[in-house]
């Protein structure tokens, strides 16, 4: 369970060919705000924004930053715009291992520890891992040793053929809520590794699950969210999962990174993962 860096801190780049003022009306418009409405927001006047997207207007750097935070740009993002304008990036990409982030790394490791035997895992913008408890490597149980060459991706493991997926029991309804959720992510990052990984997974083949179990879950169990109802042991477990990330994040790495928890949906999962470490 120890944290790893996957892969070194790339400085971020403004588009070939475009200026400041067309990438914030591409926010803009993406977040279906009005100049108008943007202005007011961000203390300014819609003559003033429509001069920063025509570029008959340069924003100073507080500009563009004020306007970013309000169309709630990504941090990775605002560094693109304020290069686009001609500024330095404002936001930091620390590698996570460097002794900086040191504090965070014990913190992580810590958290998702104490989560135990429940699975819990951080990953980074494009799902690879960067940590994971052991309730997630009893889960990888059985994995090929193929998929679980760093990095780790969790997309890959979970949605591969011969990753978790024919273990899962509702893989249809669990393969469809990940690759909404992929599509909602695309939508707010302009990341092209996010989007080959979403149409390597896509493209996967949908695998019918594994034979008869010697025990599945009661029908009469209230789900309160949709589960991810897996195969381990001769079982069926169900999940459902919690994403968090961190507040005001003032480093590209770190607003990059999110905790996933998996919480046992009925009690006959909570008893088998608490015997399985008893």
């Amino acid at each position: 369970m120890t944290i790893v860096a996957t892969g070194a801190a790339v400085p971020p780049t403004a588009p070939a060919g475009q200026g400041v003022g067309p990438l914030l009306r591409a926010w803009r418009e993406r977040r279906r705000v009005s100049q108008l409405e943007l202005a007011l927001r961000a203390d300014s006047s819609a003559r003033h924004i429509s001069f920063i997207e025509t570029g008959r207007s340069r924003p100073s750097e507080e500009m563009v930053l004020r306007l970013a935070e309000h169309l709630d740009v990504p941090v990775r993002e605002r560094n693109a715009l304020l290069l686009a304008a001609g500024y330095a990036p404002h936001y930091p990409e620390t590698s996570l291992d460097d002794p900086a982030l040191g504090a965070l790394r014990e913190g992580l490791e810590r958290l998702i520890r104490g989560y135990e035997p429940y699975p819990a895992l951080v990953v980074d913008a494009v799902y690879d891992v960067v940590a994971a408890n052991r309730g997630v490597t009893m889960l990888l149980e059985g994995v090929p040793e193929t998929l679980l060459t760093p990095p780790l991706n969790a997309m890959r493991l979970t949605l591969h053929p011969e990753g978790l997926a024919p273990r899962i029991r509702n893989l249809r309804e669990w393969r469809g809520h990940l690759l909404a959720q992929m599509e909602r992510q695309i939508a707010l990052h302009r990341s092209g590794a996010l989007r080959a990984l979403y149409q390597e997974v896509a493209d996967y083949p949908v695998p019918e699950p594994d034979g008869a179990l010697e025990e599945e879950p009661e029908d009469d169990v209230p789900y309160f969210a949709l589960p991810m109802r897996i195969e381990h042991g001769g079982r069926v477990l169900s999940f459902v999962s919690s994403i968090s990330t961190f507040n005001t994040p003032m480093d590209v790495t770190v607003a990059e990174l999110a905790i996933e928890t998996f919480l046992p949906a009925d009690p006959a999962t909570v008893k088998y993962l608490h015997s399985m470490v008893s």
